[in-house]
Parts: C-alpha cells; sequence; structure tokens
C-alpha cells in the first residue's frame, strides 16, 4: 500500500501550512514573504517530528472553485520551495476549493508527495459555489497522464460545509473512494476544528480497506481517542496561533499522543 510505504509512523500526524493571500489577492505579502513563512511552520513542524505537511491557500478569499495560472504557479514556486528545505516531512498540496488536477500539477511541477481533495465521488454542493463536479475518473487519468502515479490521492469524503444531494453511506463512499483509486479516505467533522464523529470513522473503516485519516478537529484533549479509530489525521487548527504554526502547540499535541518526552 503507497500509503503506508510513504508514511513510516502506522498513525501519521500531518500538520497544515496556511499560505496568506497568494499574489493574485487581495492583501498578499508577496511571494517572498509567502514562502519564508511556509517555511518557518515547516521548520517548527519538522522539529516536533510531525510525520507530514499540508499546504493550502487558505487564505485566498473568497476561494475559487477553479485555480487561476497565476495561483498554480505560485503554489508551485511555494511547493518547490518546501520540498527544498524539508528534511523528513512528506509534503503534500491542495489547491482550494476544489481542483485536484491542478493540485496534482503542483505536485508533479515540485515533486510533492501527496494531494488532497475534498471533492471526489460524493455529489455535493454549497450554496455560495453550486453543485461541485464529481469526476474521479479525470483525476485518475490526469495523473497517468503527467507520469505522476507516485503522487497519493487523500480523498475527502462527505466533506465538512458542503450538503450531500442523494443519501449515500460513509461506508458507501469510503467504498466508492477505494473502488476510484484513491490512497486514502479523508473524514473531517461539520466544519473547521470540528473534529468527527468516532461512528463516521469506524463507519469509513468498514467500507474500504485504505487508510482513514481525519480531516478536522483533532487536538491535544480528543487525539488519542480519535487516533484509536483511524489511521492518522490532519491536523490545522489545533497547531496554529494568529494564522501560523505555534511550537507550544504542536510540542503540546506530539506529547499527548505520546510522540515527545
Amino acid at each position: 500500500m503507497k500509503f503506508k510505504s510513504l508514511f513510516k509512523n502506522p498513525k501519521p500526524i500531518i500538520g497544515m501550512i496556511h499560505l496568506p493571500p497568494l499574489p493574485d489577492y487581495n492583501g498578499s505579502p508577496g511571494m517572498d514573504a509567502i514562502i519564508k513563512s511556509a517555511l518557518d511552520d515547516l521548520e517548527i513542524l519538522e522539529n516536533f517530528n510531525v510525520d507530514g505537511v499540508l499546504i493550502e491557500n487558505e487564505y485566498d478569499r473568497p476561494h475559487r472553485v477553479k485555480a487561476s495560472r497565476e495561483t498554480i504557479t505560485a503554489m508551485t514556486a511555494v511547493t518547490r520551495a518546501v520540498m527544498a528545505a524539508r528534511v523528513n516531512c512528506v509534503i503534500g498540496v491542495e489547491i482550494l476549493l476544489n481542483d485536484p488536477i491542478a493540485s496534482l500539477d503542483v505536485a508533479k511541477a515540485a515533486n510533492a508527495d501527496f494531494i488532497r481533495t475534498d471533492y471526489f465521488v460524493d455529489p455535493m454542493l454549497r450554496p455560495e459555489y453550486g453543485e461541485f463536479k464529481i469526476d474521479p475518473e479525470s483525476v485518475i487519468e490526469h495523473r497517468k497522464n503527467i507520469d505522476g502515479e507516485h503522487i497519493l490521492i487523500m480523498a475527502d469524503i462527505q466533506v465538512k460545509y458542503a450538503k450531500m444531494l442523494i443519501d449515500r453511506t460513509m461506508a458507501h463512499s469510503a467504498e466508492l473512494a477505494q473502488k476510484h483509486h484513491a490512497d486514502a479516505v479523508v473524514v473531517s467533522g461539520r466544519e473547521t476544528g470540528d473534529a468527527p464523529v468516532i461512528d463516521d470513522l469506524d463507519e469509513a473503516r468498514r467500507g474500504c480497506e485504505i487508510p482513514v485519516i481525519i480531516g478536522s478537529g483533532t487536538d491535544e484533549d480528543n487525539a488519542n481517542n480519535l487516533l484509536s479509530h483511524c489511521d492518522g489525521a490532519i491536523v490545522g487548527t489545533a497547531l496554529m496561533k494568529n494564522k501560523v504554526v505555534c511550537a507550544e502547540k504542536v510540542a503540546r499535541l506530539m506529547r499527548s499522543i505520546g510522540r515527545l518526552q
């Protein structure tokens, strides 16, 4: 299984790097400052032995459904800088709001290890964006066409903030994600900072044989309980202060799960 060969820890912790606004958004501090922010976050996460890092253009507001050429160029530059500086971390990228093709292009150009995509097999909508295009076959075909089959796809199922358009169990969503060649499924709470329901994690694991990863809400208080029901966690909010990674918070989380003395 590609996931377990990439992540050596049996239950990896993947920290988030939330980038300041990119140059094609108002309020951008410019590429030098954006790359410095990303590298500062990376250094803290690596210092505390976090297993992976996921780079997102979180503060590009409002998010676009599809990435602009400027966004792809900037994300590629940042990801290349992070890849060049990393020591041990597995590096991934996600271009928000829903552009797995662009995320794959950035990962390929920067030689990153994985992408996350919020919408993969589940028909969903958000009032401010409408219904999302669901076409996992095209995503997998694109990965093949760019010679990127080494790039793992972590696919959210029934993702936070969006409304399902059909009645489907978490187990069925997980089964479909595996069938369409996702390398891991991601289960989140209802919004950023909310932990998933334990029953959702258990049901997702019943539906597939690929790893099930927590996508939101893991913190120092609940990490051990949540990790006993899944195969790892992506952690953002709980590790941040003032929109950047906080060393004290990372240390507390890693200590709580016995990965730091």
